[in-house]
């Protein structure tokens, strides 16, 4: 028994989210492939992206992922840390900005 609900050794078993719809899974897998090819961003820009949604959505298995993958790319610890402040810093501002909403519905229930 795991001692937690996440076990690292799923991660490899990725591929296999193809077994039960083969078809939507195949093109889950062409689209993804695609999306990481070299473009307008570099394949090196776009770890560092998926490293901070990663910590934006915490999935340890995407977490774990794109953590390996900017070490083989060589990205560097402080560039790592840097997307993901990037992350937190937007996620903190998208909590924070829903308090106009707050605001705006206190002062209708106020007035």
């Amino acid at each position: 028994m795991s001692d937690s609900y996440y076990d690292e050794k799923d991660l490899a078993k990725f591929g296999d989210i193809s077994q039960w719809q083969e078809k939507l899974g195949k093109k889950f897998f062409d689209y993804y492939g695609s999306v990481f090819e070299e473009g307008a961003l570099s394949k090196r820009e776009k770890t560092l992206i998926a490293l901070a949604v990663a910590h934006a959505i915490q999935c340890p298995y995407c977490i774990d992922a794109y953590t390996g993958d900017s070490v083989k790319k060589g990205i560097s610890e402080e560039e790592m840390m840097e997307a993901l402040h990037v992350a937190a810093a937007i996620r903190g501002g998208a909590s924070l900005v829903h308090g106009v909403q707050m605001m705006n519905k206190a002062e209708k229930l106020l007035m």
